[in-house]
C-alpha cells in the first residue's frame, strides 16, 4: 500500500495546484460584490462566529483534558527531543507579516494569510469603483476564474475515492498502528472532544436556521471525509465550498467569503488540540496547573490560530509556540509528534465544519439560505 502512494499525492497536488488561486479570487469577488455597508456587517458577524468557536473549543479542550487525564499513566520510552521549533518574532512581527510586500511572491509561497489581505483591499477597491462604474470587467473576469477553477476540481474529485483510499492505506501502513497505544487517551480524549463540540454546534446551528441536525450532518459528511483524509484545510476549501453552496444553500456571497476567510482565521481543532495537549503535557511530567493558568492557556491557544498554516504539520509548530509561553517544556513537542498526522485528521475536521456552520448562520442572518436547496439535494 506504501507503493500506492504517489496516487493519493497525484489527488492531493491536482486539488492543491488551484487552491490559492482560488481563495484569492473568491474573497475579491465576494467583497467586491458587496456595498461598503455590507462588508462591514459581513466581516463583524464572520469574526464574532469565529472568535466564539475557537473559545469554545479551546475550553472543551481543558475540560475534556481535565476529566480525561490522557497526560497521566502514558508510557512513552523513547527519548524526547524535537527539532520543532516555535518563533522568536515578536507579535508586532507577527503581525507585519501578514502583510504582503510582493504578492505575486505571496502567491507562489503560498502564503495564504498575505493573499487574503490583498484580495480583501483588491475587493474593496472594487467595491468602491463599483458605486460609479456599476459594469466592473474585472470582477466579471474573476467570476469566471472562479467558475474554471470550481470546475477543475469537480473534474479532479471524481477519482476522490481512489486516492483517498491510497492515502488512508499508506498512512496506516508508514506510521503503523502500534505509534497510536502509548497516547491512546490523548486520541480518545480529542475524538471525544470533536464529537462533542460538533454535536453543539450542528444542533444549535440547525435550531438557529429551523432545519433537521440529521440532515445537516449529512450534508456535512463529504467535506468531512475529505479533512479527516487530507488533514488540510487548504486541500478541502473547494469541496467546502462545493458542499456549502450547492447542498446547503449558502449564497455564494457569504460562502466564498467566509469559507475562504475562515480557513485562515478560524481553527476550532487547532484550539481543542493546544489546549489538550498543554494539559497533557503537564499533567506527563507531573506539573499541576491552577485555574488561572489554565486560563492563560485558553487565551495562548485561541490567539495562536490566528493565521496558522492550513498544511499538515502546522500543529506542531504552533503547540511549540504556545507550550514555553504558558510555561511548560517544550519536549511536549517531541511526546506527540508521533501521533501528529492522527491528530491532524481530528483538528481538520473541526476546522472545516465549524467554518460552514458560521457561514450557513451568517447566511440565515442575511436573509441569503436557500432552503429550498437544502430541501431539495442529497
Amino acid at each position: 500500500m506504501v507503493e500506492l502512494k504517489f496516487i493519493g499525492d497525484i489527488f492531493l497536488r491536482l486539488i492543491q495546484m488551484g487552491i490559492i488561486l482560488l481563495v484569492m479570487g473568491s474573497v475579491i469577488e465576494a467583497i467586491g460584490s458587496l456595498k461598503r455597508k455590507e462588508i462591514g456587517n459581513l466581516g463583524i458577524k464572520a469574526l464574532i462566529g469565529f472568535a466564539t468557536t475557537t473559545i469554545i473549543a479551546a475550553i472543551v479542550g481543558i475540560i475534556i483534558a481535565n476529566i480525561i487525564q490522557p497526560g497521566t499513566g502514558i508510557n512513552y520510552t523513547q527519548e524526547l527531543v524535537t527539532s520543532v521549533k516555535g518563533t522568536d518574532k515578536t507579535v508586532a512581527q507577527i503581525i507585519t507579516d501578514f502583510f504582503p510586500s510582493n504578492v505575486i511572491a505571496s502567491i507562489s509561497s503560498a502564503s495564504t494569510i498575505q493573499v487574503i489581505v490583498f484580495a480583501i483591499l483588491a475587493g474593496l477597491a472594487i467595491s468602491i469603483i463599483s458605486e460609479t462604474n456599476p459594469n466592473n470587467t474585472f470582477l466579471n473576469n474573476i467570476k469566471s476564474l472562479n467558475e474554471v477553477l470550481l470546475q477543475i476540481i469537480k473534474l479532479v474529485m471524481k477519482i476522490a475515492p481512489l486516492g483517498i483510499f491510497c492515502l488512508l492505506g499508506w498512512v496506516i501502513g508508514y506510521y503503523g498502528i502500534e505509534v497510536i497505544f502509548p497516547l491512546f487517551k490523548f486520541l480518545l480524549a480529542f475524538a471525544i472532544g470533536m464529537v462533542l463540540i460538533l454535536a453543539v454546534f450542528v444542533s444549535i446551528t440547525a435550531t438557529v436556521v429551523k432545519v433537521s441536525p440529521f440532515k445537516l450532518s449529512k450534508k456535512l459528511l463529504r467535506m468531512g471525509v475529505m479533512a479527516f483524509t487530507t488533514t488540510s484545510s487548504a486541500i478541502t476549501l473547494p469541496t467546502k465550498m462545493e458542499d456549502a453552496e450547492e447542498r446547503i444553500g449558502v449564497s455564494k456571497r457569504v460562502s466564498r467569503l467566509i469559507n475562504p476567510l475562515g480557513m485562515s482565521l478560524n481553527s476550532d481543532g487547532l484550539a481543542i488540540y493546544l489546549a489538550l495537549a498543554c494539559l497533557t503535557t503537564a499533567q506527563f511530567f507531573g506539573i499541576e496547573m491552577s485555574i488561572q493558568q489554565q486560563f492563560i492557556v485558553v487565551i495562548m491557544a485561541t490567539l495562536a490560530t490566528l493565521g496558522t498554516v492550513t498544511v499538515p504539520g502546522g500543529g506542531l509548530v504552533a503547540l511549540a509556540i504556545v507550550l514555553p509561553a504558558v510555561g511548560l517544556p517544550i519536549e511536549g513537542v517531541a511526546l506527540l509528534a508521533g501521533i501528529d498526522w492522527f491528530s491532524g485528521m481530528f483538528r481538520t475536521v473541526l476546522n472545516v465544519i465549524d467554518d460552514v456552520l458560521v457561514a450557513l448562520l451568517v447566511a440565515h442572518s442575511e436573509n441569503e439560505f436557500d432552503r429550498e436547496i437544502f430541501d431539495n439535494t442529497p
